[in-house]
């Protein structure tokens, strides 16, 4: 800093110069500009009182006021790159990557419990020698219930537990035309695959040896129940084909999804489709058959109903029930994947929560 007459803007400059370089944060030098060079700073108002001076005084007070302000704003740009380049560096050093660090990468999906559970059965009984067979989701009234030896004042057929179709357009099929009149045709959101059994048996001859894996509707919402679910049935036609067959395919396909040599039981149980009719049970996989909350203390779980198919549904298809026999199943995949997966609530299949979906990756 030059040399000057005046005492008193020497000390102002030392002033400024000692403030500026006392600030660390560009906030605090523009408070420090504004105290010197702004409309009302220190040096501003040494500039407006030139013209109080006498006329031979006044060009050189101004140039020594002049050259304070230029010493004082130099030294304000200085510290203000010296500021930002610190604040520079810290943000360059706060964001800093080691390149040397592996990836991070992207967590890698996995099939839906749900769809691993239908694709492991598809499995089994493809490699046994069965077809696979689809079939629409709305169905007409006929193959629904009525192929299937369900009367018109059977429970299921209420509206309570079946979703009825009022303005579904196009859906019925040439052979539920033939056997009602278009003005007594209704359309449900099936409630099982076993429409799928009626229509494939219609359509060819024994011998029949098919799954039906598919999503079924109905009313009901709970732990263990949702509107939709999804179900796989089975189907064999032949002659001479026994009740001893259909407990055959049971237990091995039981010992091969559950990976486990479990006690199997048939419980003498009805079904409008089927005669004679059971409920299978499993020795309970969480407690080995020694009793536990999910067996509810048996050692028994229930995990399929099956049964040697009804003479009325053969005649339904125009098969000779003289000379075929038949057995069925039918199965629900989210009970079983419930089981095979120590799954507590049904409802997780579906809220697809990524956390619970990840313990199948």
């Amino acid at each position: 800093m030059s040399e000057s007459n005046n005492p008193q803007l020497e000390a102002l400059a030392a002033e400024a110069l000692a403030e500026i370089n006392a600030a660390r944060e560009t906030v605090l030098l523009d408070k420090v500009r504004v105290n010197y060079l702004g409309k009302k700073g220190s040096i501003t108002q040494l500039l407006k009182a030139l013209g109080k001076l006498p006329a031979d005084e006044r060009a050189a007070a101004g140039a020594e006021i002049n050259r304070v302000k230029q010493e004082v704003q130099s030294a304000l740009e200085h510290q203000r790159v010296a500021l930002e380049n610190a604040e520079l560096a810290a943000r360059l050093a706060s964001e800093k990557i080691d390149v040397s660090l592996a990836g991070r990468g992207r967590p890698q999906g996995s099939v839906h419990p749900v769809t691993r559970t239908i694709e492991r059965i598809q499995m089994y009984f493809e490699q046994v020698g069965y077809a696979v067979a689809e079939g629409p989701e709305i169905e007409d009234d006929y193959h629904n219930f009525e192929a299937l030896n369900i009367p018109a004042h059977h429970p299921a057929r209420a509206m309570h537990d079946t979703f009825y179709v009022s303005d579904f357009i196009g859906g019925a099929s040439q052979e539920s035309e033939a056997v009602a009149s278009s003005n007594d045709i209704k359309y449900v959101l099936r409630t099982h695959t076993s429409p799928v059994q009626v229509r494939v048996m219609e359509n060819s001859e024994p011998p029949v040896r098919i799954i039906c894996p598919g999503r079924v509707y109905r009313c009901d919402s709970d732990l263990t129940h949702t509107p939709m679910f999804h179900q796989v049935e089975g189907l064999v036609v032949d002659e001479h084909v026994t009740f001893a067959h259909l407990k055959g395919v049971i237990q091995s396909f039981l010992k091969v999804f559950f990976e486990k040599d479990l006690a199997v039981r048939f419980r003498p149980s009805y079904f409008p489709f089927t005669e004679p009719s059971a409920e299978v049970d499993i020795a309970c996989v969480m407690c080995n058959g020694q009793g536990c909350r999910v067996c509810k203390n048996t050692g028994w779980l229930e995990v399929m109903g099956c049964g040697m198919v009804h003479p009325n549904v053969f005649s339904h298809v125009g098969y000779d029930t003289e000379k075929y026999t038949g057995f069925a199943f039918g199965m629900g995949v989210e009970r079983l994947a419930m089981l095979r997966y120590g799954v507590n609530d049904l409802r997780l299949f579906f809220d697809n929560d990524v956390r619970f979906l990840a313990q199948f990756s």
